[in-house]
């Protein structure tokens, strides 16, 4: 039977979706399952992480654990895998899984694979399913490997809210500090606004904003919601929105309940950072852009006439 190892994906002492998702879908091919959190103070997250799905917690509480540190973090993980004998080990979507992946499947000396979407098993044979060339192509890869260290696209599974774990805490100890590279502090985004990767709405502005103004408008649409506010890059590009605000192939990859794309023609670059949204509205002037190719549902019209009657509406609704 195959073993899968989930990383917690914690923030700020909070586990966050993508941990439930992956431990859903190795329940769903019939795998035994553990998690392996790291972090300090975070023994009070077991139940939380039995209740997502696993049946063995492995547990690195260490105050020198505060911060994150590649180094430090893949030999944790590590240990958890091998104890485990895991086969599978998968990370979530985030800069912190892209860079522990790598090093961890050095150390284990088995395959690593990146923005995997889906993953099926034939006895032992392991084969993977992830988008190539900016989305234009899917991949089906066989693992040569008897063990594989994947980092899951962000949506790529969904949380089955029926399963659920025991509770089999296993505490491991804190690996010696890394000398090679020591965190000093890390600087976080003040502006206090929602991050793009946990907002479950988000709302991007293109080309057609035209300016501050155009902008600014978007964004009291994406205040009303309460939704992460994020940009093409040709916003970026034109230093009117900052690039932790970028969606697409080269900026963030969202996956949010609801996506909104308001004057976003839809180029194959930003379509690569949000088409795995599970539902797209699209706002162009343009009845021929690309975007409405991926939308559920598409406003053709100016975004200065659109945005006011949806904020309008969506008011009317919350009265």
């Amino acid at each position: 039977m195959a073993k899968v190892l989930v990383i917690a994906d914690i923030k700020q002492g909070v586990l966050k979706g993508s941990t439930a998702e992956l431990l859903s879908k190795a329940k769903a091919i019939g795998a035994q399952t553990a998690v392996v959190a790291i972090g300090s103070n975070i023994e009070s997250l077991t139940s939380e992480l039995a209740n997502a799905g696993s049946d063995t917690q492995y547990i690195v509480d260490d105050p020198g654990l505060e911060l994150f540190s590649a180094g430090p973090f893949a030999s944790c993980v590590v240990d958890a895998a091998n104890q485990f004998d895991a086969n599978l080990i998968w990370f979530g979507f985030s800069e912190s899984g892209k860079a522990v992946a790598p090093r961890v499947a050095a150390q284990l000396e088995a395959a690593c694979a990146t923005e995997i979407i889906d993953v099926t098993l034939d006895g032992d044979q392991i084969e993977v399913t992830r988008p190539a060339i900016a989305n234009k192509v899917m991949q089906r890869v066989k693992v040569n490997t008897e063990r594989l260290v994947a980092v899951v696209r962000a949506g790529a599974f969904e949380a089955d809210e029926g399963i659920s774990g025991t509770e089999n805490v296993v505490k491991l100890s804190a690996p010696a500090a890394d000398l090679k590279a020591v965190i000093k502090e890390l600087l976080s985004d003040a502006s206090g606004e929602i991050d793009l990767a946990d907002a479950d709405v988000v709302i991007s502005v293109g080309r057609g904003a035209k300016d501050q103004a155009g902008i600014d408008l978007v964004k009291e649409l994406a205040n009303d919601l309460a939704a992460g506010f994020g940009s093409s890059r040709a916003m970026v590009d034109g230093g009117l929105m900052a690039h932790n605000k970028q969606v697409g192939q080269t900026g963030k990859i969202v996956a949010p309940t609801l996506y909104m794309a308001i004057g976003i023609s839809g180029a194959i670059q930003h379509l690569a950072g949000m088409n795995g949204s599970k539902t797209i509205l699209a706002v162009n002037k343009d009845p021929e852009a690309p975007i409405f190719n991926v939308a559920d549902y598409g406003i053709v019209g100016d975004l200065f006439e659109v945005v006011p009657i949806l904020r309008e509406e969506i008011n009317k609704i919350r009265s």
